[in-house]
């Protein structure tokens, strides 16, 4: 095969061409693929003839699956398959996925289902490229920082807007705790970048108060969002990005007016975020074993 990379923004994100990701891939393209994905972060591949199968046996290139989530029910007779549905809740918030847990997934892949005539755009946002604008006095002082990552509130689900259904589904969500302490910058384990590690499930900086902490958080995330640093993909049908976890956040946009949308999301497992003083994340609270194995960075 002969593989294009393009561009789609100056900082993140990349259209492949020539894949066809539904027959196995030799060994040299799952290094371009990976190559691609270290360089854009993000990765789109247009007109994928892909099922459920199809699509874990595109993401198990890369390494070992996840289960679907920790404690969100997987699609029925696909345990490693999630369905990111608009009737499931609303993921409208900056997160880097799964990151209460130890070893959060490496990569994601994610597959149109269902897409609404408009709206309904996934936002992603290069951590890297957030470093890397900081002041060097905030670099500093992030470099030193660790952050306390939770599931213990659920960020598909505003808090305004509960009724019992949500709480319902808020309580599958958090029906086990989670507390995981991670550095604020993580190196990445192939690349060596060094990446903002934060999002919607970093609640509290280690050390200080929530209040406190939220500031801080908050001047590091607008880092994280600004539009140069952020790609804005309108789905389409039979679509499918990958993207990198370990240094990009993500966000669904709720602008669709209700009408169906839906995702199918596999994850690959990952391996023990590391700070830049080569210091591994620890748990606080919850075992996740039974969702993920520890990926090591070199087998990544």
């Amino acid at each position: 095969m002969s593989i294009e990379i393009r561009k789609v923004t100056a900082n993140i994100g990349a259209q492949v061409l020539g894949v066809d990701l539904s027959r196995p891939l030799d060994g040299e393209t799952v290094a371009a693929v990976r190559e691609a994905l270290n360089a854009h972060k993000a990765l789109v591949f247009d007109d994928v003839s892909l099922d459920d199968a199809g699509q874990e046996a595109f993401a198990r290139h890369f390494g070992d699956l996840t289960t679907a989530h920790p404690t969100v029910p997987a699609v029925e007779g696909a345990p490693n398959v999630l369905p990111v549905d608009s009737e499931r809740g609303r993921a409208n918030h900056w997160h880097t996925d799964v990151t209460f847990v130890l070893n959060p997934p490496q990569a994601s892949t994610l597959r149109s289902i269902t897409i609404p005539p408009y709206g309904g755009e996934t936002l992603i946002a290069n951590a890297a490229a957030a470093y890397r604008d900081l002041p060097e006095p905030l670099r500093r002082l992030a470099d030193t920082l660790w952050a306390e990552h939770t599931n213990d509130y659920d960020y598909a689900v505003p808090q305004e807007s509960i009724d019992d259904e949500k709480a319902a589904q808020r309580a599958q969500f958090t029906s086990i705790k989670y507390r995981t302490a991670h550095p604020v910058v993580r190196v990445h384990p192939l690349t060596g970048e060094r990446g903002l590690f934060i999002g919607g499930f970093a609640q509290r900086i280690v050390g200080l108060s929530v209040p406190e902490s939220r500031k801080i958080l908050d001047l590091f995330q607008a880092y994280v969002t600004r539009p140069e640093n952020v790609l804005r993909w309108r789905w389409s049908e039979n679509q499918l990005v990958l993207f990198d976890n370990r240094i990009t956040q993500h966000y669904a946009i709720d602008n669709y007016d209700g009408l169906p949308r839906r995702l199918n999301r596999v994850t690959v497992a990952g391996d023990v975020p590391v700070g830049v003083e080569g210091k591994e994340s620890y748990s606080i609270e919850g075992d996740a074993s039974h969702y993920t194995t520890v990926a090591t960075a070199l087998a990544a």
